[in-house]
């Protein structure tokens, strides 16, 4: 199971990282992505961009290693228009917390494909794409009071050593 997982990672790497390599000079926005892409796919892609944008209104949107992504701060979520399938890449933290509600899907450690011939999964696209917003500022605000009992700590040791 685990090398049947590489194989198809390392498939699906190797397919987006042929099509972003011809992409990567030129993109620079969303728009241009979706423009770049095949005629057929433009509407998902679209689609795609607006739930997430719903889903997490305070993000920006970015291309990132040659793919549509939406940060705060951090990136949330990529996406990617493939073959046979529209990539979302929520990281592992992402597609993890949502293993279960996966079934039907194809999906790997990082990513979850959407077939073409399916109609989107709405509800949870914006549960994940939501959940990663919240798991990130979480993040944020551990390594924020980390710094600060950091700084404290410090400010202790030197005025003991006085």
């Amino acid at each position: 199971f685990r090398r049947v997982l590489f194989r198809s990672d390392s498939f699906i790497f190797e397919r987006i990282d042929k099509f972003q390599t011809a992409m990567r000079t030129s993109v620079t926005s969303i728009d241009q992505y979706i423009a770049a892409c095949e005629r057929g796919i433009r509407p998902k892609l679209s689609e795609l961009r607006e739930i997430i944008k719903k889903a997490a209104p305070k993000s920006t949107e970015t291309i990132s290693y040659g793919m549509p992504a939406f940060r705060e701060g951090k990136v949330l979520v990529y996406f990617a228009a493939c073959k046979n399938h529209i990539g979302l890449y929520p990281t592992g933290t992402g597609v993890a917390a949502f293993a279960n509600e996966l079934e039907g899907f194809t999906f790997t450690k990082g990513s979850i494909h959407l077939p073409l011939d399916q109609p989107l999964p709405k509800k949870l696209i914006t549960q994940i794409v939501k959940y990663r917003a919240a798991w990130e500022r979480e993040q944020q605000a551990l390594k924020t009071a980390k710094k600060a009992a950091l700084k404290i700590s410090s400010k202790k040791k030197l005025t003991t050593k006085k």
